[in-house]
This record gives C-alpha cells, sequence and structure tokens, in this order.
C-alpha cells in the first residue's frame, strides 16, 4: 500500500485486516493455501465483509497473502459509509463474530472457534484508534492501494458468482422427512431452518424493517431474556428517542445479543416476530424469495 496524500476526486482507501485463528490446531493460513478449502476461505472472508460493510459494494478485496502467522486480507473502500460501518463493526466486535460464524459453517469447524484480528492502514495499527472514527477513517483514505486486484481474487469472485448464480437463492432448507427438526434447526412456515447466532446483518435488517413495532418484539423476547424484562423496554425507548426508531430497535436486539451471547440465535427472534405477526420482516431476515 502507498502512504500519501490525498485532497481531491472521489473518496477511496486502503487497510489490511489479519487474521488468526486462537485454536489449537487450526491455521487460516494453511487452510488458505489448501487448494480444496482456499474458495470456502475466501467464501468466509467475503461474507464477513458483506455483512460487517452493509453489502456488496462500497469495497473490494484486492488480496490475501501469507503474513505468517496471518493471513493477511487487503481491501479496498471505495465509499466512506461503507468504510465507516465496517470500521463500527470491527470495533464492536461484530466482525470477529460474523468471521467465527461463517468458518464454522464452511469449514465445519468446531462452534468454539475464535479469531484473533489485527487491522492496519500502511503502517498504523487501527486497533489503537477504534474510539476515534474519524482518525481512522484518515489513515485508510491516506492509505491508497498500490497494487491492482490480483488475478487469483478475480478467480475467487467468479466463482463465488457462479456459485450464486447457479443456486436459487433461498435459505438453508431440510426437508420435511427429516422429522424431528434436528436440534441446530428450527422450524418457520413448514420449513426447517439452519440456526445461527444473530449476525450485524441480521441486526441491520430488523432495525431498518420494525419500526415502531419494536418494543413489542423487545416484550417478546423479554419472556426468555432477563436482560429485557421490567422497565428495560421502556428505558431504551427513553434513552435513544432523540436518535429514532432505527436506533432504539438496533440497541434492543444489541441488548439481547451482549446478554445472551452464543444463545442469541436466529430462531428466538423470528419467533418473536412471529408472535407480533410481523412474519413479513421474518421472511425478509431468512431471504425468503416470493
Amino acid at each position: 500500500m502507498a502512504d500519501k496524500n490525498v485532497d481531491h476526486g472521489p473518496w477511496t482507501g486502503c487497510v489490511v485486516m489479519f487474521l488468526q485463528s486462537l485454536c489449537p490446531g487450526i491455521n487460516l493460513l494453511s487452510l488458505y493455501k489448501d487448494q480444496q478449502k482456499k474458495f470456502f476461505v475466501f467464501k468466509v472472508i467475503k461474507l464477513t465483509l458483506i455483512d460487517s460493510a452493509g453489502g456488496l459494494s462500497g469495497y473490494e478485496i484486492l488480496k490475501v497473502h501469507d503474513a505468517d502467522p496471518f493471513l493477511g486480507v487487503e481491501v479496498k473502500f471505495v465509499d466512506v459509509a461503507a468504510c465507516q460501518q465496517f470500521l463500527e463493526s470491527y470495533g464492536s466486535g461484530a466482525v470477529c463474530q460474523s468471521l467465527s460464524q461463517h468458518a464454522c459453517r464452511l469449514l465445519a469447524l468446531p462452534q468454539e472457534f475464535t479469531v484473533e484480528t489485527q487491522l492496519k492502514a500502511s503502517t498504523h495499527i487501527l486497533d489503537l484508534y477504534l474510539d476515534r472514527l474519524e482518525l481512522c477513517l484518515q489513515h485508510i483514505h491516506i492509505s491508497q492501494p498500490s497494487r491492482l486486484r490480483d488475478e487469483e481474487i478475480d478467480r475467487l469472485e467468479q466463482q463465488l458468482q457462479s456459485q450464486t448464480l447457479g443456486s436459487t437463492p433461498q435459505p438453508t432448507t431440510i426437508t420435511q422427512e427429516e422429522s424431528p427438526v434436528p436440534s441446530n434447526c428450527f422450524k418457520f412456515q413448514n420449513r426447517v431452518f439452519e440456526d445461527r447466532m444473530l449476525t450485524a446483518a441480521d441486526v441491520q435488517s430488523f432495525s431498518n424493517g420494525v419500526g415502531r413495532q419494536w418494543k413489542y418484539v423487545g416484550r417478546a423476547l423479554g419472556k426468555s431474556c432477563r436482560a429485557l424484562k421490567g422497565p428495560a423496554i421502556d428505558n431504551l425507548a427513553y434513552e435513544y428517542e432523540r436518535e429514532g426508531l432505527y436506533e432504539q430497535a438496533y440497541q434492543l436486539l444489541n441488548r439481547f445479543i451482549q446478554a445472551e451471547g452464543r444463545a442469541a440465535k436466529l430462531s428466538r427472534l423470528v419467533k418473536a416476530l412471529e408472535d407480533c405477526k410481523l412474519t413479513s420482516l421474518a421472511e425478509n431476515i431468512l431471504d425468503i424469495q416470493p
């Protein structure tokens, strides 16, 4: 990456995220070097960026490289809003959570799999400045990419796109003949879905769509979550009244995730939405196509 002053033109910037497994016997760098597993490691990284940057646009992966003992992921941002959302997700721990969830699912790793990360823009370690968002954005903006996207990343992106286009974009389902429902799944509208921890993308979809109904969902979740019982919902409404409905809903799910940890599952949110007659929002979060 080149480190230079950038005073004009569209906003761009570059950051490198370093990843290392904290689980004995699991080495992300070795998995990426394995030609049979390379694509799945790349897919884990791509899905994590989609979760944390708010979608498919605003950034691109330029290179995934050997930074032994870390796996280095160089990302170019072309939209400051996407970069800011990524930094906020990174600072909250949502990026690590998303990485772990996708890696467990796609690489068949144990549920306790965890990842250590470090974020750098040129020589600046951004982990030291995460409470100073503007400074992080400034360092990223000054750190401009010195290369085009690697040919290997082009091939992996094409493979991922072909896989997506070649399959109907339906959530993971299990045929109804497989009864009873497996312990790691749940049923919604007579279909069986794989259960998982809530992600940053789930929180965003919920916050965007629930509107004034967030209190009712909160009380439904509060039936099995002590942190949302009693005056907790009204306190959230009062505390974030000025920020609006999106922030109130966002903080509700954040409170739920912080209190419940690994038990903050997708199935519990879907059940709460069902109880509140918000099935269309549940369908949106589950990505059920019309």
